[in-house]
This record gives structure tokens, sequence and C-alpha cells, in this order.
């Protein structure tokens, strides 16, 4: 265990080295391992192709002037010294030379004049390096798509009719080349020339074994770099797995973990020091399951301040109820009656302020933001409310630029922050107190701020005022006239606009409870 710790480690502090590439996105790095071998492979291929066609086109020369000269060397000879020229030559150049008179049939061949001077090798006593040796070579010709080549076969009829390029040397009196397979895979080469002008045609056969040898030889080289080539990209390719898998799994794994909800303090790995895409994700999966956890926890604790705040309505209504078939004194049955009405209006107003509470996060989350004047809002909201007579005889008093406040929202539920925001002012200050409400502009924000009269907000309490169903309210309100959710509701909406909403006290030092709300200010760009 300790070993293979080691080499864990050790095998870390190599990949540490390589901490670069985490900046490089994953799609090249995958194109890069894979494409290195399969290019070194294909443009070796076709290298190889054109190598062994430039040997053959200066054998092919070679062999036309071989066959060139040496005809003209047995033109002015007699018999005699054209064989002896014949096998000396045959010897000297390695290769095969045969003599055909005006009528095409053979009279001198070097091979049957002396000792050959090569032989073909036999297939059938091929090793099994040879075997494969001429299978690469076939599958190299296929991959380049080389045209056919026919095979060698010597003819049963020794005359010049069996040789094409023979054929057309003595009709068109030139000098002819022809590429055919030897048995064993290497190419030979017959070159045709007229002999005089008597007719004669020679024919020199030639096995280039040196050109098979010369090409496998290279494919032999390039076969060790796709090697050296694969080896590395197999390394490669480990090491992306370890930079790519082993990140994923962790991820998967914490994934799993958190939906399974069995380790509610796993961390999902951040990966910081990746740039790649690797690294935003993981930064995305943990933002996201920290969105998730805050999301539960919230819905958790909505949901247990919910079933506390209906539960002591619902009690008082059941006491209410339960006593009142038992007294008979119609004064009391009255006030148990006004009891239960009020629990039942209070548990309604409940419920109606606990489904927009949960449903406004979802609404403003698909919402399109309107352009919107700060300023003319406040100013049409604080209107309508005096022309209801919702503010209790306290005078309000705006103070609003001449110029624009722009900002970008949804309508109706900025009006809904504003709303709460008076409603709260209005609770709070004393009678015929003032509530101060000012719009003006803050660097690249729009502040709202609705002060009034009232007690004011002790510091430590400021952000308690903003917790759901916070149930502080004036003496001299009515019990259970108000949810509690007002101003929870108020900063949702803030957040959601990507703004803020605080308590403070008031700027002149005088008692009461200043409200601030802070919203983006809209600009031309983002119209």
């Amino acid at each position: 265990m300790a070993d293979s710790a080691s080499r864990r480690d050790a095998f870390d502090q190599q990949l540490r080295r390589f901490r670069w590439s985490n900046r490089l996105s994953i799609t090249p790095r995958i194109l890069a391992v894979n494409i290195l071998p399969l290019a070194l492979l294909g443009g070796g291929v076709f290298y190889l192709d054109g190598y062994r066609k430039q040997l053959l086109a200066e054998r092919y020369k070679m062999a036309r002037i071989e066959v060139q000269i040496t005809a003209e060397a047995l033109a002015g000879a007699s018999r005699q010294r054209q064989e002896a020229l014949m096998v000396q030559i045959g010897k000297e150049q390695r290769m095969r030379l045969r003599m055909f008179d005006a009528e095409g049939n053979l009279w001198a061949d070097s091979f049957q004049l002396a000792e050959p001077a090569f032989q073909f090798d036999d297939p059938t006593d091929d090793k099994f390096s040879d075997d494969f040796a001429q299978m690469l070579d076939r599958v190299f010709d296929t991959i380049v798509g080389a045209e056919p080549i026919p095979d060698y076969i010597e003819p049963t009829e020794p005359d010049a009719d069996a040789w094409p390029e023979l054929r057309r040397a003595r009709e068109e009196g030139l000098s002819q080349i022809q590429l055919r397979d030897a048995p064993d895979g290497s190419p030979v080469i017959n070159a045709a020339a007229p002999v005089g002008l008597n007719g004669a045609t020679l024919l020199t056969t030639r096995n280039a074994l040196d050109i098979t040898l010369a090409v496998r030889e290279a494919r032999t080289t390039l076969g060790f770099a796709v090697l050296l080539a694969l080896f590395g990209s197999v390394l490669l390719s480990l090491y992306m797995a370890r930079t790519i898998v082993q990140p994923l799994r962790a991820l998967a794994s914490a994934a799993i973990k958190v939906r399974q909800g069995r380790e509610r303090g796993v961390e999902v790995p951040r990966l910081p020091e990746r740039q790649d895409e690797i690294g935003v994700l993981a930064r995305a999966v943990s933002d996201m399951t920290n969105a998730l956890r805050q999301r539960i926890d919230a819905v958790d604790h909505f949901a247990a301040d919910v079933a506390h705040e209906i539960k002591n309505p619902l009690a008082s209504l059941r006491g209410a109820l339960e006593s009142m078939p038992k007294l008979e004194d119609p004064e009391l049955r009255g006030q148990l009656m006004a009891i239960a009405t009020h629990d039942v209006r209070r548990i309604d107003r409940l419920v109606t302020e606990i489904s927009e509470a949960s449903r406004i996060d979802a609404e403003l989350s698909r919402a399109t933001f309107e352009p919107i004047d700060l300023g003319q809002l406040v100013a049409a909201i604080v209107g309508a409310r005096e022309n209801r007579a919702e503010n209790d005889d306290k005078r309000i008093v705006m103070n609003l630029p001449q110029t624009g406040t722009p900002v970008a929202g949804v309508p109706i539920r900025l009006e809904r922050v504003i709303e709460n925001l008076l409603d709260n002012a209005v609770s709070f200050s004393p009678p015929e107190g003032t509530i101060t409400v000012t719009v003006q502009r803050n660097g690249a924000n729009v502040e709202l701020s609705v002060c009034d009269q009232g007690p004011g907000i002790p510091e430590e309490a400021r952000e308690k005022v903003f917790r759901r169903f916070h149930s502080e309210r004036p003496d001299a309100e009515a019990f259970g006239n108000h949810s509690g959710l007002g101003l929870a509701i108020a900063r949702t909406i803030a957040e959601a606009h990507d703004g803020t909403l605080v308590a403070q006290g008031r700027e002149d030092g005088t008692s009461g409870a200043c409200m601030l709300l802070t919203l983006p200010q809209r600009t031309t760009a983002t119209a």
C-alpha cells in the first residue's frame, strides 16, 4: 500500500509539470493525441510510395540505357562474341539477356550459356517474416491506390511474341520497358531494344530486389516511428484520462452523494487551478449544488415557519368553535364568533401571502424586465394611496429628482416593494407623522429610501425585520393584521432585480427608521 501511494504521489508530481495544459481546451488535446500517429502513418505511407516510384523511374532510365548500349555492342559482333558479351554483361550487371532473330525465335540466353546471375525466391520456402513483408507490401499498395502490376511468368514458348515489350520494340524500332512482379513480390524490369538492322531484338531482365529491400527498410523505420508515436499517444491518453476522467468521476461521486442526501456536508470539488472546460464544469456544479442546498434549506425553514404560523390561528379557531356550543350567553357567543372570524381572515391572509412568497422567485426568473422610471412609479403609487386614503392621515413628502431615474424590472413587482415599504412606514409612524420618500441616483445605482418617524429599529435587529413571519408590530396595531412576510417578500423582489434592501437609522439622528432600496441604473446599452 505504501509503495502504491508513493508511486501515485510521484505520478502526481509528474502531472504537475504539465499543469500548463489545464489552460488548453479539451478538444485540441484530444485531436492532438489521436491525429499524431495517424498523421505520421499517412504521411509516411505516401512518402514511401513516392520514394518507391522515384527509385523505379531511375531504374527504368538505367534499364533503357543499358539495353540500348548492350544492343549497340551486340550489333557489330560475331555470334561467338555476342554470346561472350551476353554472359559477361549478365554476370557483371546481375541480369538476364536474351537475343531473338528476325523471325522472333530465341537463339541466345545468358542463363543457358552460363550459370544464372540471379534466381527468384520460391514462395513456398519463404519464412514468416517474408510472408509478413509481402502482406505489408500489399496493404501499403492498397492504401495508396497503386495500379496492379502483372506477375512475371516465363512463357511456355520461347519466342518474341510472348513478350509484349519485344513485340512493340520490333514494331516501333524503339526500346521498351515493362514492369512485372516476381513471385517473391520484388519488381522485375524487362527492357527490349532492336539489335542492328536485320530485325534481331534484345530482351534484358533485371530483378530489382534492392528497391524492395530499400522500401521495406524505410517502412520498417516508419513502423518504429509509428510505434513510438503510438506509445506516446498511449501515455498522453493515460495522462488525459487522469486529468479528465478522474475529476469527472469525483464530480459524479459528489453529485450522487448530494442526490442521495446521505452526506449533507459533502463538498463538490471546484478545481480552481483548472481553466479549461473541466474546471468550468466543476465550479458550475459546485455553485449549483450550493444554490440547491440553500434553496432546500429555505424551503425547509419556510415550511416549518408556515406550519408554526398557521398552527396558532388554527388553535385559536378550534378553541372558539369547541367552546361555542357550551355557552348560552349571547354576548360571549358573539365574542367567540368574532374571534373565529378574525382567525379565519388571518389564515386567509397568511395563505395568500405564503402563496405569493413561494412563487415569486419562479415568476421573476422567467420574467422579462422592462424600462421603468422609479421616480415616476413612486409618484404614481403615493398619489393612488392618497386617493384611496391608505396613508392613515400620515403625511408623505417626496423628494424626486428633475432628471429621470431609469431602472429595469417588472413594474408590478417593484410596485409591491414600494407598497410594502410604505405600509411598514405608515404602521410605525406616530399620528400625524411625516414619511419621507427620496429617489436619487448614486453612481451606477438608483436609490429609494422610505423614512418614518417611528420608534426606529435597533442596529442588532435591523436584519431580523426581513425574516419571514417577523412578528414585532406597533402596540396600537390589532393583532394578526399582518402576516410578517411583507419585508421578506420586498427583499426577495429586490434581490431578483440584482438590487438590495436594507434597514437603516435616520441620517439626522432623530427617532425613526429608513428602508433603503438600491437598484442598478438602466443604461442605453441594456435597454
